[in-house]
């Protein structure tokens, strides 16, 4: 019997990480995917006043989207949901599901409506804050594009509560699905609409509204295959409904402990449109290009390393938390400390084999390479940051990854104040990079103060690794920098795939040889330790078949 108990055990926690694995696979999806939408816009757009235009209006239904569908769904929404979905064992438990659901639904429609609406009147007003009086082509063309792209914020808010039903029944796959279908929608609408409308940003937004409706649409069918009508009821019993009067109660302080973060896209934003024509594309798509480097080393993490971290914490077992925590943090530097330093020596023709052509032209390369180059010097400190906190959720703390986050984003608003007007783009990537490093050194304090991590010893050999790998990188990435302008002269003349994609793939060959022989040579503890896990991992799924075999047989 006790076998039979370990077997299910150990088939739960695969099943757990084969959808850990199905999830990661369709947000690295995703991200590629929001890449080749980025280098859509690159090409019909470039860095022109369209593309700012276009990126300070999608940014603002955006922005409300993160500050009220996603937060309302994940923090308010599902808690709830669960709690009602305990009660329906009984007719009157499922009967009073139904009307909380169809309740929400109703509030949620009716509200982001409303908010949509005045969004659409007073976009404007809202726009001033951007563009300055003379950049007035510019402003009148977000004007249009924001009005576009308002309803979009009505949609995804609808997607955000089919996919809180999904969720809180835990099938996760649709709504994994659907950034994807998001992605090719836009993409689709942008080549395909465009020779139709003013111009190519018009076409993206209808691409927009069009991929939030899809998003909605693909996740019904399934809502419905569960058991739950979508209805609409009146507004008083929505209002008064108690599971919608604690939804409410719990949204409010989230969403001004959340406002802190937006308030940091606006300063932003609003200081790359005044700082010259092309920074907000500019920033944008560098960010673009972080976003995929760093979905890679967040995937490889999340998957293999941080669910134990929550499972160390609940069974007490600190020193397994601790040693955990610092190979998490080290494997993170063995990951992002390389790409950092290859990166800043191929920026230019990683920049050119993804994004140039059509209206992305050479100038827009300069602009880009140069704010990229500070983007990407500060990925150590985005991903450590993401190691880090999970190690606060593990105890139910939220309050200081919060707090450290609050400090960084303060921290960039001031820098990029500071530094816009001066060093324009380059100066708010600046910014954003030493944020992050504030971030990490807060979060490093607040886990000082919890008496269970052994902070000292963790921070000491953190730093010590990272040292090595800052070492190492820069003695592998010599090569690169002698050979590149002999490789790249080689294939010049050629399409950008043959001129700089395949430079790029001798010299990561190269960079990637040169590092593996110097971590061979210095005989590194850690990749060793992430192949061995990689490996339980492996042998854990294939013990688990063999007993299920056996199981037949018997």
């Amino acid at each position: 019997m006790s076998i039979l108990s370990q077997q299910a055990k150990e088939s739960k926690q695969n099943s757990l990480f084969v959808k850990g694995i199905s999830l990661s696979v369709l947000t690295l999806l995703s991200r590629i995917l929001g890449l080749v939408r980025e280098m859509t816009k690159a090409h019909f757009l470039g860095t022109t006043f369209h593309s700012d235009a276009f990126g300070i209006a999608f940014m603002i239904p955006n922005l409300f989207r993160r500050l009220f569908a996603e937060n309302s769904v994940s923090v308010a929404f599902i808690p709830a949901f669960k709690n009602h979905l305990e009660e329906c064992g009984t007719e009157e438990g499922k009967k009073k599901t139904q009307e909380f659901i169809s309740a929400t639904f109703t509030l949620a429609a009716f509200l982001t409506a409303l908010f949509v609406s005045a969004g659409m009147i007073f976009t404007p007003w809202i726009l001033r804050l951007f563009f300055s009086p003379e950049n007035e082509e510019a402003f009148s063309e977000a004007a249009v594009l924001t009005r576009i792209m308002f309803p979009y914020l009505l949609v995804i808010s609808i997607a955000a509560f089919f996919q809180g039903i999904l969720n809180g029944l835990k099938i996760f796959s649709p709504s994994g699905f659907t950034p994807v279908l998001f992605n090719l929608t836009v993409i689709a609408c942008t080549y395909g609409l465009s020779r139709f409308t003013k111009n190519p940003a018009r076409a993206m937004a209808i691409g927009v509204v069009s991929g939030g409706t899809v998003q909605a649409l693909f996740q019904l069918p399934f809502v419905l295959k569960s058991g739950w009508r979508i209805t609409f009821t009146a507004l008083r019993k929505a209002f008064s409904n108690e599971g919608t009067q604690t939804v409410l109660r719990l949204i409010g302080p989230t969403v001004i402990g959340m406002a802190g973060y937006q308030v940091n896209d606006i300063v932003s934003s609003a200081l790359a449109a005044r700082a010259g024509e092309g920074i907000v594309s500019s920033l944008q798509y560098s960010l673009r290009l972080q976003e995929l480097i760093l979905g890679i080393c967040a995937v490889t993490i999340g998957t293999v390393i941080l669910p134990d971290l929550t499972g160390f914490a609940k069974k007490n077992d600190w020193s397994s938390f601790n040693r955990l925590l610092t190979l998490s943090i080290k494997i993170m530097a063995l990951i992002s400390l390389p790409i950092t330093f290859y990166s800043l020596a191929m920026n230019e023709s990683m920049i050119t084999l993804v994004f140039a052509g059509g209206k992305f032209n050479g100038e827009s390369v300069r602009m880009t390479k140069e704010i990229f180059s500070f983007h990407i010097a500060g990925l150590f400190f985005v991903a450590v940051n993401r190691i880090i906190s999970p190690a606060f959720y593990a105890q139910q703390n939220t309050k200081s990854p919060t707090a450290a986050g609050l400090a960084g984003f303060a921290v960039n608003i001031a820098l990029a104040s500071a530094l816009s007007g001066k060093f324009g783009g380059k100066g708010i990537a600046l910014a954003l990079t030493l944020a992050s490093a504030v971030n990490t050194a807060m979060l490093f304090f607040f886990l000082s103060r919890i008496q269970k991590i052994q902070i000292g010893t963790v921070a000491r050999d953190s730093v010590l690794y990272a040292v090595k790998i800052i070492l190492l990188s820069a003695a592998a990435v010599i090569p690169v920098c002698l050979a590149k302008s002999r490789i790249l002269h080689l294939f010049s003349g050629h399409a950008r795939i043959v001129s700089h994609g395949i430079p790029l793939l001798i010299t990561a060959a190269l960079f990637a040889l040169a590092g593996i022989i110097l971590l061979a040579l210095s005989r590194d503890s850690v990749l060793q330790s992430l192949i061995k896990k990689m490996s339980g991992h492996r042998r854990t799924m294939h013990g688990s078949e063999s007993g299920k075999e056996n199981e037949r047989r018997l």
